[in-house]
């Protein structure tokens, strides 16, 4: 059995910035974008989502309804918090709760966000593939898709989409 993929699947400005210092993301939606950006391919590849609690509590103050009901989906937190219908918080490591979780049958892993969680994955070895879509805006300064490291990654392009102003690169990780 071939072991899942966990995928970072993200969208970023040119300058790296994946939201504003105070989480605001209009700067995604001000962007011409051609159909759904390329969203419900990545989409059906995957069945499991993992993000941090920032990311999730972000998604919950913006969404009238949880919009991933359909996925299994797990929140690293370090404050722990009573499960919901569609999420369950995970208050363990998350470096062997991660490799546990690739091991299992099934599609690949959407690592979704945020920066500190990319981090670490990605010092672990965690991640496998990196689709970043580029906006065509300099912030300048915000949140950043990679925090400063003491280590390197290097990565092969697999792929390269445009959807009008945005340009999807896709990496594969080496290890």
């Amino acid at each position: 059995m071939e072991k899942r993929k966990l995928v970072l699947f993200i969208a970023s400005t040119l300058d790296g910035y994946i939201a504003t210092k105070d989480h605001n993301l209009d700067w995604l939606f001000n962007v011409e974008g051609e159909g759904d950006n390329g969203i419900s391919e990545f989409y059906n590849t995957i069945d499991t989502i993992i993000m941090g609690r920032t990311t999730y509590d972000w998604i919950m103050a913006y969404e009238d309804v949880f919009p991933y009901k359909d996925k299994k989906c797990y929140i690293f937190s370090r404050t722990p918090k009573e499960d919901t219908e569609y999420v369950s918080f995970v208050n363990k490591d998350v470096a062997s709760f991660t490799k546990e979780l690739k091991c299992k049958s099934g599609k690949n892993i959407w690592i979704m966000g945020g920066s500190e969680l990319i981090s670490y994955f990605i010092k672990e070895k965690l991640i496998d593939e990196i689709i970043v879509t580029l906006a065509p805006v300099l912030l300048g300064s915000g949140i950043p898709l990679f925090r400063q490291n003491d280590f390197q990654t290097l990565l092969k392009l697999t792929s390269t989409n445009r959807f009008n102003q945005f340009v999807e690169l896709h990496y594969e990780v080496i290890k």
